[in-house]
């Protein structure tokens, strides 16, 4: 899908390295640069093989990595000479970090006209914020998404995964990337996408935000149709200590839940304020009478948005997930498979594709130095220098 397409990822951690490995997995050559000392933080975060953490290796799949001390004029000489050649280039240092090495979009854009620039970063690269540091909880507190994420009378809940890295940087990068990527088609320019992972959460909002011009009816904490305040549209406890989830929102679906499990004198309190926190507490009494797995058998044939909260490896075993390949055997360390999640986009029913594994820390880059023209006696001289790995 993207083949001829070149990509330089300078991004550390989750929400670039994801982005890139999108990338890579429908076809475009990223080269990874990292520096010649440690690298990519990530190789020593999780079960250690080849050298290389799992967390790194969930996230760097079909990538070659090249070691460049981009502090020095040899290696961003290099640096410059692969940006001549490359379409797009990812960074997820703080504002002012790639200006002060003189590698910002200002100067690379003089080299490469077409280069398409994505700088991915907590708050933005303008306002009084921009230099803040920041994770991906204080993100999805800034932007209001965290505020709403809680039980009846409950305070706010850790998110079980990085939200705002993924859905505001990640995902946010790889959109604005292709958008640039395509209107470069027509104008021949490149572009400088500015990623802001607090900004990048605000789709997400546009429900809760649709009540702003009345505040008495502002979704707040476990209050909202999609947060716990009616029977409908619930979590449920089962017999066995496990739970079900009831999105039965709209009164069809509603309808055929009640019918099902015979109480069609629910049917007309959905909605009812009167009588909401009574019919979650019977909604809960009847899950409580069977196990989720007896649950999960009563539904299969039933049309009521019933299904099981599943643990992660019960979710790879699912049939869904068999069925459609959602989780891949990808290599580990050559000839050492392990499990990551797989493609999640189908193009004429074709998905991406497992090229290369994730590269040791500057695998790849003599291979890299030999295709941009440098000698063997030159590669040699700038390992000794410490310019590039040895």
């Amino acid at each position: 899908m993207l083949k001829g397409l070149q990509v330089l990822d300078l991004t550390r951690l989750l929400p670039g390295p994801l982005c890139t490995m999108l990338l890579a997995d429908y076809g475009a050559a990223v080269i990874k640069v990292e520096d010649p000392f440690s690298g990519d933080p990530t190789r020593a975060v999780g079960d250690p093989v080849g050298g290389m953490g799992s967390f790194f290796r969930q996230l760097n799949r079909n990538k070659k990595s090249i070691c460049l001390n981009l502090k020095t004029a040899a290696g961003k000489d290099i640096f410059r000479r692969l940006v001549s050649r490359s379409d797009v280039l990812v960074e997820g240092f703080r504002p002012g970090v790639m200006q002060r090495l003189g590698l910002d979009y200002e100067s690379l854009k003089e080299i490469n006209p077409g280069l398409v620039y994505a700088s991915i970063s907590g708050y933005g690269q303008e306002g009084s914020y921009r230099h803040r540091a920041g994770h991906d909880i204080n993100y999805a507190a800034l932007s209001g998404l965290l505020g709403l994420s809680a039980a009846p009378g409950e305070g706010p809940v850790m998110p079980a995964v990085q939200v705002a890295d993924i859905a505001g940087g990640s995902l946010m990068a790889l959109a604005g990337i292709l958008m640039a990527l395509l209107a470069r088609e027509q104008s021949g320019a490149g572009a400088y996408v500015d990623v802001s992972m607090t900004r990048g959460l605000l789709p997400w909002l546009t429900y809760a935000a649709s009540y702003l011009k009345h505040p008495e009816a502002l979704p707040r904490r476990g209050s909202g149709h999609i947060t716990g305040a009616f029977a409908c549209y619930n979590l449920y406890e089962t017999a066995d200590g496990k739970y079900m989830s009831l999105g039965a929102l709209e009164p069809a679906f509603w309808q055929n839940f009640c019918t099902a499990v015979n109480r069609t004198d629910w049917i007309p309190l959905q909605f009812d304020e009167s009588v909401r926190e009574e019919l979650i507490k019977e909604v809960q009494a009847l899950f409580k009478e069977r196990t989720r797995d007896q649950w999960v058998q009563f539904f299969s044939n039933g049309d009521a948005c019933c299904e099981a909260v599943l643990d992660l490896p019960e979710a790879v075993a699912h049939p869904l997930s068999r069925e459609l390949g959602f989780w891949i055997n990808a290599s580990a360390e050559r000839g050492s498979p392990e499990l990551q999640p797989g493609f999640p986009l189908l193009f004429n029913g074709s998905a991406g594709s497992l090229r290369l594994p994730p590269p040791r820390l500057g695998e790849h880059t003599a291979e890299i130095l030999h295709e941009l023209g440098y000698a063997e006696h030159t590669i040699k001289n700038l390992a000794k220098e410490g310019i590039i790995n040895s």
